[in-house]
């Protein structure tokens, strides 16, 4: 699997030791110190999976946990910590973790705990809506079709992941990690032109994209055609 993971861990030896396995598996991984930077690191690209101990981590990590599913509600995160008892697991559990794994830990059931999640996470992301109503205009993203014209892949993922959050802002990195699974100059100029073409599409139906400065984009209703 082809997935980014973010470490924060306060252990700068177990965080190292972690990003050199999961890169010998074939994953992308990023470690960080605190909370802060773990935020920080969210809010400018995007992670397919957090990794997050409890204690340690320069803040309350269950401050934190809550915060990161707030904003983040549709990223999994799998709790590390040395706290057995069962309040400690029940309180992660209901601040919106996805699985909770005890310090010391094996890598090799640590890393099938990942994939178990990540492969839950593609079924029921591939199980969503596939075909949209838009204003009497209809977009079909299994046949790549919207009002009966053709789209490219890359048109009908990008109208996809907007159609999903209709009036919701799509983070920016989220898109770029999702769909070109890079972000950079480059990318972010290729999605541009991606944005611009499907803006001329959908003003027939009366949506626009509208920009979020400093965030994403959101598909937004305008008028009734």
């Amino acid at each position: 699997m082809n997935a980014k993971i973010l470490i924060i861990e306060g252990d700068i030896s177990l965080s190292t030791v972690l990003c050199d396995y999961f890169r010998s598996r074939g994953y992308e991984s990023h470690a960080v110190g605190s909370g802060k930077e773990g935020l920080d690191f969210l809010s400018k690209t995007y992670a397919d999976l957090v990794l997050m101990e409890i204690q340690g981590i320069g803040s309350n990590g269950y401050d934190l946990l809550r915060e990161i599913h707030h904003r983040y509600s549709e990223l999994p995160i799998i709790v590390l910590t040395t706290r057995t008892d069962r309040e400690s697991q029940m309180r992660a559990f209901q601040l919106g973790c996805d699985d909770y794994q005890f310090k010391p830990f094996s890598m090799d059931i640590l890393i099938y705990r990942i994939e178990a999640i990540l492969r839950r996470v593609k079924k029921q992301n591939e199980s969503k809506q596939r075909v949209f109503n838009l204003n009497g205009h209809p977009f079909d993203a299994t046949h790549q079709t919207f009002d009966g014209e053709h789209l490219s892949g890359r048109e009908s993922d990008l109208l996809l992941m907007l159609c999903r959050n209709e009036d919701e802002v799509v983070d920016r990195h989220r898109i770029l990690a999702s769909l070109w699974k890079e972000d950079n100059a480059f990318t972010s100029r290729s999605m541009g032109v991606y944005i611009n073409h499907l803006r001329r599409f959908l003003e027939r139906a009366g949506y626009s994209i509208a920009a979020v400065r400093g965030k994403g984009y959101k598909l937004v209703f305008n008028e009734s055609k």
